[in-house]
């Protein structure tokens, strides 16, 4: 009789904890106020522009290339997010090599969010070099399309 007193209190625990658990995911906003000064919260203020901190968007890990039916008027288009090590590796070499490029940062310009969408792309940096499309970013893959 003892070990099912103990069976069933280890089963309530059990239940406790995965209750309280459940409550745990929430969303961080971030908003700038009137006079400039961000702030944090986990609730929306009803006055500012919001943004979901949460994460969607990764870094290629490896590289790819197609063809692709979109056309950009630059001859260099990436498509980048801050914290993307590829990013910023393509961008450093593209300015050491005196690379023209049009840099469309999709966390910061609602356009590059629409284009990025259109795109289907699952991952930052993508590259365009004319109508190659290059997803990743590698120095020799790049100058394979770029030359």
């Amino acid at each position: 009789m003892d070990w099912l007193i103990r069976m069933n209190l280890r089963f309530v625990i059990v239940a406790l904890i995965a209750c309280l658990s459940l409550g745990v995911s929430a969303q961080v906003y971030k908003w700038t106020d009137e006079s400039g000064r961000i702030h944090y919260g986990d609730k929306p203020n009803e006055r500012a522009e919001l943004k979901d901190l949460r994460d969607t968007i990764s870094s290629y890990k490896a590289v790819s290339y197609d063809l692709s039916a979109f056309a950009h008027s630059d001859k260099v288009v990436i498509y980048t997010k801050p914290t993307c090590g590829y990013c910023k590796k393509a961008m450093a070499y593209f300015k050491k090599k005196r690379i023209k490029y049009k840099e469309y940062d999709i966390t910061k310009s609602n356009y590059a969010k629409r284009q990025y969408a259109r795109l289907n792309a699952t991952g930052v940096p993508v590259i365009f070099v004319s109508k190659q499309r290059m997803n990743g970013f590698s120095q020799k893959g790049f100058e394979e399309i770029y030359n």
